[in-house]
């Protein structure tokens, strides 16, 4: 697995991460295309024999990095990808001495929110009814760092 900062893909790319976006969240709304389009986003692709297998995308802006997706093919899930994809986001944040990392996670995804507490990111809020498909609540998180040494800054989890 090779995991790769993504700046301006070209349309086979392109073409494939829609793909792999569709197969991983069928029916979501979320416009890949629309996405890398903008200057503040950040995409990281882990690639397998050069095809795409899994993605984390968001936005840099001023000192904070807004995860908006992490994705993985379904046939390619339970093997560590998204785990190295927020490795590498981390990683990014830290040199680029950012402040804060944002995500929001479905309440029933039970799987992201292990993978991101493993990360250190901690529980800031709910938004309640949140997902527009079936009004399921959205646990917002929140990985904080010092924005000179990258060190972690712990936080206390609000009740959710």
């Amino acid at each position: 697995m090779t995991v790769t900062l993504v700046r301006d893909p070209d349309e086979a790319a392109l073409v494939e991460l829609c793909a792999l976006s569709e197969e991983a969240f069928p029916g979501q709304p979320f416009s890949m295309r629309e996405e890398v389009g903008r200057p503040w986003t950040r995409l990281w692709v882990a690639s397998e024999n050069s095809a795409p297998r899994a993605f984390l995308i968001g936005w840099h802006v001023a000192d904070e990095l807004h995860i908006l997706n992490v994705a993985t093919a379904p046939s390619a899930r339970r093997r560590g990808m998204a785990d190295h994809l927020l490795k590498c986001a981390v990683e990014y944040a830290r040199e680029n001495h950012l402040r804060l990392l944002l995500l929001e996670v479905r309440r029933s995804n039970g799987a992201a929110i292990a993978l991101y507490r493993k990360h250190q990111f901690s529980v800031l809020g709910v938004r309640k009814a949140y997902y527009s498909d079936n009004d399921e609540d959205a646990v917002e998180m929140v990985l904080s760092l010092d924005p000179v040494t990258g060190q972690v800054l712990p936080r206390a989890d609000e009740p959710f």
